[in-house]
């Protein structure tokens, strides 16, 4: 999430009441965690397994649990408890406007566009032309939509992401502030469901088609021309390239590349990156072949032991 305007290190240091390292006219122009951070952004880190990766980087402050020297050209805020004070910098930055209408005044819709009775547009979101949104889909705040998309009755665009820190007391949640973008042309089937970014854009490109009771993660990113089929569940900060089909009830782990021009077949579950150009199936998946191959010797194992006898 970006600031309406760059914040001072000093300024949001002082908000968390949190000690700095720093020169205190730093800017900050961001909040973004660590998977999706870019220069001019503060991400936090609380666990030792993480300092390296968060120091090292593309955010330019760092909210932290240690006390370490500042890497040359970034900042530090020292915090006792660096996720609770990010939560607090979300909710403090964009906190939750309470709806006043199903389509609020501050949404901004563009010619041609249809919104079907029932459905409802969250504060700040923009959607372009010669749109369709059928009856009880909801859009949540500050979401993106583009031209000629069409969006089913049931779906739900940019719903929290599903984020959690354990602790002994029980869960606590990880605000979300980014948003979903869906790009030109993209059909969103009925009772799908597209989590915004934690901090970032869940991403939808150009002409990427959905069947029914899809899920994607937050911060998943899918590229031009694909298609999703029905009851598929697509992990969070995982990227899909172009022209991918993934069959019905297909399940992708988190974090992970499906490349360029992957068929996947149903019931499959990915639980790694696959390369492009490829047909998979099985779970874990395989290149189908080689899966058909293994069912097959499979099937001829019991007669296979029998004459072993």
């Amino acid at each position: 999430m970006k600031f309406d305007s760059p914040q001072t290190l000093k300024k949001i240091a002082g908000l968390i009441h949190a000690r700095f390292a720093g020169d205190p006219d730093f800017l900050i122009s961001g909040i973004n965690e660590i998977h999706m951070v870019e220069p001019g952004d503060l991400t936090f880190v609380d666990h030792p397994k993480y300092y390296d990766k968060a120091l090292q980087s593309k955010a330019t402050t760092i909210l932290i649990n240690k006390e370490v020297d500042p890497p040359a050209g970034k900042a530090l805020i020292i915090s006792d408890h660096p996720f609770d004070d990010y939560v607090f910098l979300v909710t403090s930055f964009r906190p939750f406007e309470k709806a006043l209408s199903a389509i609020s005044p501050s949404a901004e819709i563009g010619e041609g566009t249809v919104i079907q009775p029932g459905a409802f547009v969250g504060n700040h979101v923009k959607i372009g032309k010669n749109c369709i949104i059928h009856a009880n889909a909801s859009i949540y705040d500050h979401c993106i939509i583009g031209n000629n998309v069409i969006i089913h009755s049931g779906a739900v665009i940019g719903a929290d992401a599903y984020y959690f820190q354990r602790r002994p007391e029980g869960y606590k949640k990880l605000e979300s502030c980014g948003r979903v973008i869906l790009e030109d042309n993209v059909e969103v089937g009925a009772l799908t469901s597209i989590d915004k970014g934690v901090s970032g854009d869940t991403i939808i490109s150009f002409g990427t088609k959905f069947d029914n009771q899809v899920q994607v993660g937050h911060d998943t990113f899918i590229g031009r021309n694909c298609l999703i089929g029905a009851q598929c569940a697509i992990a969070g900060v995982t990227r899909i390239e172009d022209d991918v089909i993934l069959w019905a009830k297909v399940v992708v782990n988190k974090d992970l590349v499906v490349g360029a021009k992957s068929i996947v077949l149903a019931t499959s579950g990915i639980d790694k990156s696959i390369e492009g150009g490829k047909t998979y199936f099985g779970a874990p998946v395989m290149e189908a072949y080689k899966k058909w191959r293994e069912l097959a010797a499979l099937r001829n194992l019991p007669d296979m032991l029998k004459k072993l006898k």
